[in-house]
């Protein structure tokens, strides 16, 4: 069974950035996994804003991210980052790491697509 512990929450002030990192143990990635973050704002569901399909990178992103934060595979084995730039308030959650094996579906945004989760790393952006 895979375990992601995620990394690099924290306090920023509005317009600053942010890197996260997922790191994942236990079995290696197959063709059609997908790593992916969601974000949970309080009040509001939990919601993917970006995946990578670990075969080939293909990337998807949120809209409200769009343009601002970028995923990417980390420089260690099985670790994706989420760098995040121009942080304002909308951006504050509780952010999940996920895994999902449903790349041959493109990314999947629904949270039943992705059956392993972190424990969530908090990011507040002060105004």
């Amino acid at each position: 069974q895979v375990r992601l512990v995620e990394s690099g929450g924290g306090l920023v002030q509005a317009g600053g950035s942010l890197k996260l990192s997922c790191a994942a143990d236990g079995r290696t990635f197959g063709r059609y996994t997908i790593m992916a973050w969601f974000r949970q704002a309080p009040g509001n569901e939990r919601q993917l804003i970006a995946g990578i399909r670990w075969t080939d990178t293909y990337t998807y992103y949120s809209d409200s991210v769009k343009g601002r934060f970028t995923i990417s595979k980390g420089n260690s084995k099985s670790t994706v980052s989420l760098e995040m730039n121009s942080l304002n308030s909308d951006d504050t959650g509780v952010y999940y790491c996920a895994k999902g094996d449903y790349g041959h579906l493109g990314i999947p945004t629904q949270r039943t697509a992705y059956n392993v989760w972190g424990q969530g790393t908090q990011v507040t952006v002060s105004s």
